[in-house]
């Protein structure tokens, strides 16, 4: 390239680039940069750097230190000269030797005579120096001719409350200067240091390089300004706290300016202000992905999502000052901040209720003693008094942070937020909105700050709603489940951007808990070679504190089970189950259930206990909660039951059915399960209380179809005498026959709870008759459908489609977050 800028070209319009520490942390990511900056294709750049990752650190350390500085700096030097190795640059290889020597002589100066405020500068900002002469010997060795500048030589900077302001005109003239006298179309230039107005060294704070960027970006009058890190550009969350985090395309400048305040740790915030008054578009890029386009920052204010990111700060604390004596007294929050200003304490937010009986600042948790001190003093009069209560002081505070232009204007976005907070049973402390309406911000507890992100992430849909599952119960119903799971989850998250992670499944012996984002196809191995099983471990892996909705899913037929219910849903954690345990159970447990579902927000979801996949219990919610009057329920609970019946025409001995039913799978291990008839008893039951009934299993009048003789043997010895069930079956059926009937083993309830499960005869007409295969039935009377009962029928038996039930069941759990954060 010309080692001038082209006619064509002025000089004052470069492309500035800004390479952060992990862009340079070694002579790989030199020599990326070097293709980054050589693909680009711009006649003139300028190119500020920070110091390799981590030097700056190692130097502050330095200065902070009373021991030898020797071993540090040649730990560093190494780094260094490594970087000259990689292009043989012998020249640069004896200059770092020479400088950190001279390092370790300034550092052994100012031991002994005292720090100063330069000399310290000098040493922090040495890193920069050295990184930026190993990149200039990078570019040189790759072909291009490029000159360092030293940013001193030009950057005159007052240190100031609001941190370092440039003295523009000085430093502009010392820029033009610099400029008259090298023409080179490539610069590289230091980032972080620079020199106050009596010359003395001096630094732009920490992360300050991007400061620098934007500087030299308005000195040259550049078209575009690029910070390269090692991020995607901007994210609309903090991804070591949020996984689904995404790039954001563009931003506007305000827009950046709330995220950076906010703790968004992509750009500095002074970096925006030399942007802003140039209309300087920023992009923010990451170096080990060049291909990506990383975000864009300009003037431009794009508002179809209501919120662009959310940001978090931890560390904070929450002073209060509170009191009747506060209440239309002129002043006051006056007074509040100069004595805190007085204090030398920062706000970073404010809230104050419109009956002015109370003001309350979050600020940094170093401040919070000084503060409530020199609040106390400010107001001790009041507090003496009883005017003002006193100075109320709260520890360990996170501030949330939900920015986006689209909020202008826009209705119901502070209830969006605070409402997908809650469900992830957050408590906000205090909550402000400024007059831009660009963002609403909520302190928090700073332990609970986490999981309020990804809920408030996952509510604005800024990436997919993710639901932490945990699966009790890999028999055949769970198992069928987890590899319905397993085969949906590309589908859901890329159509409905919906992210179903199984992070734990147990058995009654062991159990297997992971934090990845996929279900391994070896589960049942995992399972099996899993810790004994530990409930409170189970839902406490499944509810952690970074991810906010959490799913327990009951696929088991334990009674006990049932009793960990409540805690489960009051800890915020939705529960699905198609085990007819819980709904069945004893009222008393059941209304605690309910009771603790509704106090929590969690959702308790059993559609598949009653009729497998069918909608059953929601048909009957819907039938009841639009004003309809349920005058009866009879039905077909069983879909062993119903092949068994369906089946047998007297061609058949029954035993010899009932074994063709357990070989296929349609029985329970004990067929006198299915046959005692407790199954529909207890499904009958559930059906009772879901119309609004306290029925308890044993009020329900159940036949049971094994004689007395054969209840209680070992179940080979049952098996072995099924014929014995051959003589009584046949003789109901030929009387059936005679009777023009068929039987049919149905469940009633009448409207005031009457219930008898038992094996009846129903005329050929009756919606029962007729059914195939396990079909269950269930035939509602009610006020609206008296001439015509409405009729669900369909599979009701089977692991798939048990399920498939229940994995509809886990559909609506997230569909009502999304909907309804």
């Amino acid at each position: 390239m010309s080692s001038t800028f082209p006619a064509s070209l002025p000089q004052g319009s470069p492309c500035v680039h800004k390479f952060g520490g992990s862009s340079l942390a070694d002579a790989g990511c030199l020599a990326r940069v070097s293709r980054i900056l050589g693909e680009a294709a711009e006649p003139a750049q300028l190119i500020v750097v920070s110091a390799l990752q981590g030097v700056t650190n190692a130097l502050v350390a330095l200065t902070d230190s009373v021991d030898d500085p020797g071993t540090a700096l040649a730990t560093l030097l190494q780094r260094h000269l490594a970087l000259a190795a990689a292009v043989g640059d012998a020249e640069l290889h004896a200059w770092l030797e020479l400088d950190f020597g001279a390092c370790a002589t300034q550092w052994a100066l100012a031991r002994a005579a005292g720090w100063s405020a330069a000399t310290r500068a000098q040493i922090h900002g040495r890193g920069e120096l050295w990184s930026a002469r190993c990149l200039q010997s990078r570019l040189r060795h790759d072909g291009r001719d490029c000159v360092l500048l030293d940013a001193r030589t030009v950057l005159t900077v007052r240190q100031h409350d609001l941190g370092a302001q440039v003295d523009w005109p000085r430093s502009q003239a010392a820029w033009a200067a610099w400029r008259g006298q090298h023409a080179q179309a490539h610069v590289v230039v230091t980032g972080f240091i620079a020199r106050d107005a009596d010359g003395a060294d001096t630094t732009l704070g920490r992360n300050g390089s991007d400061y620098s960027a934007a500087i030299f970006a308005a000195l040259s009058g550049a078209r575009e300004l690029t910070l390269w890190g090692d991020t995607d550009g901007v994210l609309s969350a903090d991804p070591r706290l949020v996984d689904e985090a995404v790039s954001l395309p563009q931003l506007s400048y305000a827009e950046a300016c709330e995220l950076a305040y906010f703790g968004a740790q992509v750009i500095h915030p002074q970096t925006m202000i030399p942007a802003m008054q140039r209309a300087l578009p920023i992009r923010i890029r990451n170096s080990f992905k060049p291909a990506h386009p990383g975000t864009r920052i300009d003037q431009s204010s794009q508002r179809e999502a209501a919120v662009k990111g959310l940001s978090a700060m931890l560390g904070m604390a929450l002073v209060n000052l509170e009191g009747a004596g506060m209440l239309g007294v002129p002043g006051t929050a006056e007074r509040v901040f100069g004595a805190l200003r007085a204090a030398g304490v920062s706000v970073s937010m404010i809230s104050q209720g419109s009956s002015e009986h109370s003001i309350c600042c979050v600020i940094r948790d170093a401040d919070a003693a000084r503060a409530q001190h020199a609040l106390t003093q400010a107001f001790a009069a009041e507090i003496v008094a009883g005017s003002i209560q006193g100075v109320a002081l709260s520890r360990d505070i996170g501030v949330l942070a939900a920015v986006g232009d689209g909020m202008i204007g826009r209705p119901g976005v502070a209830a969006r937020l605070l409402s997908g907070i809650a469900r992830a049973q957050v408590s906000v402390r205090a909550i402000a909105q400024g007059a831009s309406e660009r963002s609403i911000s909520v302190a928090i507890g700073a332990d609970e700050t986490t999981r309020a992100l990804r809920a408030a992430h996952a509510a604005f849909l800024l990436a997919e709603q993710t639901l932490s599952i945990g699966i009790i119960g890999p028999g055949q119903i769970g198992a069928a489940l987890l590899e319905q799971l397993r085969a949906a989850q590309p589908r859901l998250r890329r159509a409905h951007r919906i992210d179903l992670r199984v992070r734990a499944i147990a058995d009654s012996r062991q159990q297997w808990l992971d934090a990845g984002t996929e279900l391994p196809a070896d589960w049942r191995l995992r399972v099996h070679e899993g810790a004994a099983t530990d409930l409170a471990a189970f839902a406490a892996h499944v509810h952690p504190g970074h991810l906010p909705h959490a799913v327990i899913i009951d696929c088991s037929a334990s009674d006990a089970l049932a009793d960990a219910y409540p805690g489960w849903l009051r800890a915020g954690i939705h529960v699905i189950t198609p085990s007819k345990r819980a709904a069945s159970g004893p009222i008393a447990r059941w209304l605690n259930i309910r009771a603790a579902a509704a106090a929590s927000g969690a959702q308790l979801r059993y559609e598949a206990s009653v009729g497998a996949g069918l909608p059953v219990l929601q048909t009957l919610r819907d039938l009841i909660d639009t004003g309809d009057a349920l005058l009866a329920i009879e039905g077909i609970l069983s879909g062993t039951l119903s092949w068994l019946f369906n089946h047998y025409d007297g061609s058949r001995p029954f035993s010899a059915l009932l074994r063709e039913a357990h070989a296929r799978g349609y029985t329970e291990p004990d067929p006198r399960d299915d046959l005692a008839g407790m199954d529909v008893a207890r499904k009958l039951v559930i059906l009772a209380r879901e119309a609004g009934l306290t029925l308890e299993v044993e009020q329900v009048t159940v036949e049971n179809l094994v004689p007395a003789a054969l209840m209680n043997l070992e179940r080979a010895q049952f098996m072995a005498r099924l014929d014995e069930l051959d003589a009584a079956m046949a003789a109901r059926h030929a009387q059936a026959q005679r009777n023009g009937c068929r039987l049919r083993y149905l469940a009633r309830l009448d409207a005031h709870g009457a219930a008898t499960v038992g094996l009846l005869e129903v005329a050929e007409t009756h919606a029962a008759a007729h059914l195939r295969a396990t079909d269950n039935l269930v035939q509602f009377s009610t006020r609206r459908y008296c001439d015509n009962p409405l009729i669900v029928q369909g599979p009701g038996a089977g692991p798939e489609v048990t399920a498939a039930g229940v994995f509809a069941d886990l559909l609506r759990v997230a569909g009502n977050l999304r909907s309804n954060p």
